[in-house]
């Protein structure tokens, strides 16, 4: 298993795993095109990759900084294919971030989950993770 970033030529790569976690992104051209406006405001993208260089599980995230947490990590996609599932790849990718969240200076790693993805909580919470607020969404 190979983790690392996906450069721009390669982005494609993430799609059939994201498209589990963003089903409303219904094609490539799709996805690539809703990805430029992240990518230009600092959004990367890391993936755990099989012997065939396909992707498996793939992790999106970004650094920032704010009032509220200072210098963070904050991801924002977290997805492993269904048939891949359990085998680790996303541990790998949580540890990676971490690593590159200290390498950045990042005080904290955040993400926001589902309420229903209770395997996912467990995944967060054997990785360090707490819940320490609840987040409020408003559509306009």
């Amino acid at each position: 298993m190979n983790v690392r970033e996906l450069g721009r030529e390669e982005l494609r790569r993430a799609y059939p795993v994201l498209r589990e976690l963003r089903p409303h992104l219904t094609s490539v051209t799709a996805f690539l095109e809703a990805l430029e406006p992240q990518l230009d405001q600092g959004y990367r993208l890391i993936g755990a990759l099989a012997a065939d260089d396909e992707a498996r599980a793939v992790l999106g995230f970004r650094v920032a900084d704010c009032l509220a947490w200072g210098r963070h990590l904050y991801i924002d996609d977290l997805c492993t294919l269904p048939s891949a599932r359990g085998n680790g790849y996303a541990t790998l990718l949580l540890e990676w971030v971490e690593h590159e969240a200290l390498r950045l200076g990042a005080r904290q790693i955040h993400l926001d989950s589902g309420l229903g993805r209770r395997s996912a909580h467990r995944l967060y919470a054997s990785a360090g993770f707490t819940t320490p607020s609840l987040h409020f969404a408003k559509k306009l």
